[in-house]
């Protein structure tokens, strides 16, 4: 089981890296949550609809993908956790590589509770205003 928890994580992390939402939603639980540790403007809680919704944001933020180089991965019983560093060059060309450490727990395979650790303060000073400025051009806003 151990294995194959360690090749649905890994699944998951490739969909980060390319923007995939509809490889990343296969991965998961419709019940899924992460939590992004931490006290940036990007850290706290976030379900299903709004993972899915933030892979495929991925893909338009880092057009060249994430390119995470995989330190270690442990596995025991549902739980897998993931050390690895993002390699990005963001949108507006601006470089990003933000180290990561996720422990992903799993239920009949796919994926339930994500937390996650990484510089919440790199996120916020070059992910966050484009996120900002995306926002910003929805018709809603």
């Amino acid at each position: 089981m151990t294995q194959t928890n360690k090749d649905v994580v890994l699944a998951f992390i490739s969909a980060m890296d390319r923007g995939d939402a509809e490889a990343g939603a296969r991965c998961l639980d419709p019940q899924a949550v992460t939590i992004a540790k931490g006290f940036g403007k990007l850290s706290g809680e976030r379900r299903y609809d709004t993972i899915v919704g933030t892979l495929g944001a991925f893909r338009d933020l880092m057009p060249e993908g994430m390119n995470p180089t995989i330190h270690s991965v442990t596995a025991e019983a549902d739980r897998v956790a993931v050390e690895f560093e993002g390699n990005a060059t963001l949108v507006n060309g601006t470089p990003y590589c933000n180290q990561y450490c996720m422990v992903f727990t799993l239920r009949d395979g796919r994926i339930v509770h994500v937390n996650e650790y990484y510089c919440t303060i790199l996120a916020d000073e070059a992910i966050g205003p484009l996120l900002e400025a995306r926002a910003e051009a929805l018709p809603w806003s």
